[in-house]
């Protein structure tokens, strides 16, 4: 599964530098055939200590953890949404990616201009989430102008489409996210398809530069969760790659044998036919049944056999949810 975060924000705030250190712990890209090749692009592993315990537990010969991609995307300026500095190009960026991994400055540091010169990261957040809204402001308004037609025409889909997008509107005009718009079923189905940028999840990254003074602000103000890290010294790395794994509300599940230990990415509620294209794309078409687990289970039996005894190993099928967790053998 490939998902990814956009890791944004303004020049000098310490986002190459934390690339640069997500990168250092990047797993090697023949392991993932799903992940793309590019210098903008990590591959992480998320810390996860199951997979080791397991991997002991099985003797295995490789151990490969599950992974999330960052995405390095170039400063945004004020203005952007205008098409000052990248403009365009940068907010095209942002909507490739999954979610927002915004990375704020909080250090002072006389040798670090800031952009706006002076350090003020509440600031700093208001004119970066102001161009993502005023640029959803600018699709939706560009979609508004072109589905009169069609509504016409009593297209129902776009009777839905048009009712959402005033809801997204009125919300973005009021300089708030669109997902704080309160849709119905139908309607979120049809905002899907505008790929707007304040749909996505955000994590705020409180880049603290343990070297250089905090400057004051009132943390309590940051409108979203956020992690705090050092992208000097690497500091708060696995929280940030943890907290970036759970707000694309992802899971994951394990296989483990002789050969190898792995962690599957997936998205929670799968059911295990689509656990197992993790693995295989040919896996859902063929699955048959699945031999499931839950991780801790399997280490206090000591052994399969033993967890078989005792009545812990489930016979599955296609309806069957795959927990966090849970260790399965898939038959095909």
């Amino acid at each position: 599964m490939k998902l990814s975060i956009g890791i944004v924000g303004l020049p000098n705030v310490g986002k190459s530098t934390l690339f640069n250190a997500l990168t250092k712990k990047s797993v090697p890209a023949e392991n993932y055939p799903f992940c793309t090749i590019d210098p903008s692009v990590g591959v992480v592993p998320v810390p996860d200590e199951r997979l080791w315990k397991l991997s002991e537990f099985s003797k295995s010969a490789k151990t490969l953890p599950a992974v999330v991609e960052f995405v390095d995307i170039a400063g945004l300026v004020k203005g952007a949404s205008a098409g000052e500095g990248l403009g365009n190009a940068f907010l095209t960026n942002i909507r490739e990616v999954d979610a927002i991994a915004q990375v704020v400055r909080v250090f002072e540091d006389k040798d670090i201009i800031h952009v706006h010169n002076k350090v003020d990261p509440l600031s700093d957040i208001g004119v970066i989430n102001l161009e993502l809204i005023l640029a959803d402001l600018q699709t939706v308004n560009k979609r508004m102008g072109t589905i009169g037609s069609d509504i016409k025409r009593g297209d129902k889909n776009a009777v839905i489409e048009h009712g959402a997008l005033e809801k997204i509107k009125a919300v973005l005009e009021a300089e708030k996210f669109a997902h704080t718009a309160v849709l119905d079923d139908k309607e979120i189905v049809s905002a899907k398809g505008l790929h707007l940028l304040t749909m996505k999840p955000v994590l705020y990254v409180l880049n603290t530069s343990a070297a250089s003074n905090i400057a004051d602000f009132d943390i309590s103000k940051i409108p979203g969760p956020y992690v705090k890290i050092d992208s000097v010294f690497g500091d708060g790395l696995d929280s940030l790659i943890t907290e970036s794994y759970k707000m694309l509300d992802l899971i994951t599940y394990f296989t483990t044998g002789e050969d190898e230990t792995r962690g599957w990415t997936i998205k929670r509620g799968s059911t295990a036919p689509e656990a197992g294209t993790a693995i295989h794309t040919d896996f859902k078409e063929k699955f048959i049944r699945a031999d499931v687990i839950a991780w801790n289970k399997l280490l206090e039996a000591g052994s399969y056999a033993q967890a078989r005894e005792r009545g812990w190993v489930r016979t599955e099928g296609k309806e069957c949810i795959v927990q966090d967790g849970d260790v399965i053998e898939f038959k095909i």
